[in-house]
């Protein structure tokens, strides 16, 4: 009888290990969230640069008032671009958004506001992206949902697109209300 050597499993083994993996991530609920350590957690502190003729936000802003947004975006950020519109109809809807300028020059996100528009109440920068550690940003554009206590419910990592306020920040700003 021919004796199997464990090179010979290995190969097939090591095949079936990383067809589970791939199996059980494309079952899980959302494949394209990424987790967040800050969820049912204060914000954290608020420390950016201010813009000209713009109002900023500090830690006191995030408290009271209701749900509000903070969304970390860029000039240089195209997904940035593509969620601008949809940030803008939730500002004129009443929910009031914050915004945190990431690691750009300032006359760019000057200019970026001018053609977009500016859907925020308040509006900063973070010029070296400190704030953004403490927040655990992966990358522009993110987006947090706070409640009333300045507690973060939900980050998007991404563009907020229509579907996501659809199905994943309305459901959650009606959560929060209901309260």
């Amino acid at each position: 009888m021919a004796k199997i050597s464990p090179l010979m499993i290995a190969p097939p083994l090591i095949f079936a290990g990383f067809a589970l993996l791939a199996a059980v991530g494309m079952f899980r609920d959302d494949p394209e969230a990424l987790p967040s350590a800050r969820k049912g957690q204060p914000a954290p502190p608020v420390v950016l640069t201010e813009l000209p003729n713009k109002v900023s936000f500090d830690d006191a802003t995030l408290r009271g008032d209701g749900v509000k947004l903070v969304n970390y975006w860029a000039s240089w950020c195209a997904p940035c671009r593509v969620e601008h519109p949809n940030l803008e109809a939730l500002a004129e809807e009443g929910l009031p958004i914050y915004g945190v300028n990431y690691k750009d020059e300032t006359a760019n996100a000057m200019a970026f506001l001018t053609e977009l528009g500016d859907p925020y109440a308040r509006v900063g920068a973070d010029l070296e992206g400190r704030m953004a550690l403490d927040w655990g940003v992966y990358g522009v554009p993110e987006t947090y949902l706070i409640d009333d206590s300045g507690t973060i419910l939900l980050r998007i990592a991404g563009p907020v697109t229509q579907r996501i306020i659809d199905e994943t920040l309305r459901p959650a700003i009606e959560a929060a209300t209901v309260q």
